[in-house]
């Protein structure tokens, strides 16, 4: 599908991805590339690095790969001023790394819990912490006026409650926390922008892949709200934020989910309720409901 955006959009830029070589964060760093802007990714293996790399270059876009976790502050340290050194500067950061599996809460242990915390939430706030010298306005290769802008994948598991991810919810909820108070904070002190992006259910990535057997997907598919997006409907809205565009956006969480999140069960159709109406308004007519009863 053909980008709504100039293709010049991020002239000059540079953005840093997290969890970058695949998935959501790999169509991520292709469109802020084709829109412009030298990309950065970072990510735990090697292979799936150097693959993404390959990609990115083969659309003409500046691009490296750096190994790291995002868990541990030195690896973290180490990439953003990895990308400062390359590129020269760094103006978006986007938090993409993530983990998440299915598994009943009884059945969970503790460090099951933590491990995706720990990538998650504390990860996102250890590359928010550490690329913030970076990104703040009159920062390392930052004009005096104009801070940066973070971008945190996260996701509408906690907006109500979710079967078997808790440790996934409890993860995400954290991360919209963390995008306020720092959009607060730090969008008063250094004029970064901090937004996130929620996306609903994607087609092509391991969270479809690991979370959604056969079975929930074939429910999935009787219904429309309940439509696969893309990773191009994530990475367009990323654009967005990362642009002029968002330029007054500032502590939100953009669901892209096609109206999921509202869904809830219909319980009669449309058909039934019109019957029942009817029968309600005769049955009110005849005899009115609700009317106060005394006996004096």
């Amino acid at each position: 599908m053909e980008s709504p955006f100039r293709a010049n959009i991020l002239k000059g830029k540079v953005a840093l991805v997290t969890g970058g070589g695949s998935g959501i964060g790999f169509e991520i760093s292709v469109q802020l590339g084709k829109h412009g802007a030298s990309v950065a990714i970072m990510g735990r293996r090697k292979h799936v690095l150097d693959s993404a790399v390959d990609v990115l270059r083969s659309h003409g876009i500046p691009a490296i790969g750096l190994e790291g976790d995002v868990r541990r502050e030195d690896d973290a340290a180490r990439t953003v001023e990895s990308t400062f050194k390359h590129f020269g500067r760094l103006d978006i950061l986007v938090n993409a790394a993530a983990g998440n599996f299915l598994v009943p809460a009884q059945d969970l242990s503790p460090n099951g819990f933590r491990t995706v915390i720990d990538i998650d939430s504390v990860g996102t706030f250890i590359m928010c912490h550490e690329a913030l010298k970076y990104l703040k306005k009159g920062g390392l290769g930052k004009d005096p006026s104009t801070g940066g802008t973070i971008i945190n994948i996260t996701a509408t598991l906690h907006y109500g409650a979710t079967w078997y991810q808790i440790h996934a919810s409890a993860a995400k909820a954290a991360i919209d926390s963390i995008t306020r108070s720092l959009a607060l904070e730090w969008g008063e002190d250094h004029g970064i922008l901090i937004n996130g992006i929620a996306p609903g259910a994607i087609e092509d990535t391991a969270g479809v892949s690991k979370l959604a057997p056969e079975e929930v997907l074939s429910k999935i598919e009787e219904k429309p709200l309940y439509s696969f997006g893309e990773k191009w409907d994530i990475a367009m809205a990323a654009l967005y934020l990362a642009s002029d565009a968002g330029k007054f956006v500032n502590g939100t969480v953009l669901v892209v989910d096609g109206g999921q999140w509202l869904s809830t069960p219909r319980l009669l159709s449309k058909d039934a309720v019109r019957q029942l109406s009817r029968r309600q308004e005769t049955r009110s007519r005849v005899a009115p409901t609700g009317l106060p009863k005394s006996k004096l």
